[in-house]
């Protein structure tokens, strides 16, 4: 059955090829990838949620341009884990769940959707934690930006299509590059970042504890599942496994770059001072950097990277666990039909 739909698939995009004039059909292959990108880019977004860039912040400050190495080598272990649920997702058909669970039993199959139900848990907590602490930078209380934030991640799940939410996913992530501005304004000292690549400290029990949160920061349970979902609701074919598995390594170099920005502007900050405050929150954050780019820009910068990661990451966990769930109870899921499951 799986057989004939993709057939299906190959088929009708075949037959929409044909039908583009020739003046535009080059126009339309060069651009063909455009279609294509997005599950990557969005998954790699959310994983730089608020959890992730407070620990990249703890970590500069902590360990200052030490920890810089470690997020370079976490790069090929992101990539190899998510390409390969690119490929189980686009050749089988299926998502992560059902795999499991025609492969290896529900036994195994409601054990993962378990462990997928308790991160997505604490990660949506998280998530709204980063959201609530943004708005109090701006004096707005948690009680208005919790629900808004509750209202925008439904109507977005609810828009009609997985395109249209992958899109307004991915825009939203984006503002985490925000914080680039703040690194070029507090201007780090090159020789200082080049020194710490190469500096490990290994034998420090702090460090390797460090180290440990931010490995454990990259690959989470809900990642595997979205990823695997979305190449299957968005009906990707196999020869379009390449081009996706560009949008994964794009996708790899943009969270990676976004935690690397984080560790170098607090490192190059806070990390300096001989008498250095915890960062366990939002405002713990952006007043740490006040004293370097002023009130105003550390508001801005810190909320916009914070909010974007935190509402693109609330989103794709929840899908996510919706997805894993409903692929264990052998319900068919799909973002192009809102408000329907088929059993």
């Amino acid at each position: 059955m799986e057989l004939i739909e993709m057939q299906s698939n190959i088929t009708h995009r075949n037959k929409e090829s044909s039908q583009v004039p020739s003046s535009k059909k080059e126009l339309h292959v060069k651009y063909h990838w455009l279609k294509i990108w997005g599950p990557g880019l969005i998954v790699m977004l959310a994983d730089t949620d608020a959890g992730c860039l407070i620990t990249a912040a703890q970590s500069g400050t902590q360990w200052g341009y030490t920890m810089l190495l470690p997020q370079f080598l976490l790069i090929p272990i992101l990539y190899m884990v998510q390409e390969m649920t690119v490929r189980l997702g686009i050749v089988t058909r299926k998502g992560h769940g059902e795999l499991i669970r025609e492969n290896f039993g529900t036994g195994w199959a409601w054990l993962s959707a378990g462990t997928l139900a308790v991160s997505a848990i604490g990660a949506l907590l998280t998530e709204f934690v980063g959201v609530a602490g943004v708005g109090e930078l701006f004096g707005i209380s948690k009680w208005i930006t919790v629900p808004l934030a509750t209202i925008l991640l439904v109507g977005i799940a609810f828009c009609g299509s997985y395109r249209r939410v992958e899109k307004i996913g991915v825009t939203i992530g984006l503002a985490e590059l925000a914080f680039l501005i703040a690194v070029i304004m507090i201007r780090p000292n090159i020789s200082q970042m080049a020194q710490g690549l190469v500096t490990i400290p290994w034998r420090h029990s702090s460090y390797i504890y460090l180290l440990a949160a931010n490995i454990g920061a990259v690959i989470m349970p809900w990642m595997i599942f979205y990823q695997q979902g979305a190449v299957v609701d968005k009906n990707l074919i196999t020869i379009e496994i390449p081009q996706e598995r560009r949008d994964t390594l794009v996708g790899t170099f943009i969270t990676q770059g976004i935690m690397l920005i984080f560790v170098i502007a607090f490192a190059s900050t806070v990390g300096n001072k001989t008498n250095t405050t915890s960062l366990n929150t939002v405002g713990d954050l952006a007043n740490s950097l006040v004293p370097f780019i002023g009130e105003t820009a550390a508001n801005l910068l810190i909320g916009a990277s914070i909010l974007g990661g935190a509402l693109v990451a609330a989103l794709v966990v929840a899908l996510a666990g919706t997805w894993g769930i409903t692929e264990v109870l052998n319900w068919k899921h799909s973002l192009n039909e809102p408000g329907k499951l088929q059993v």
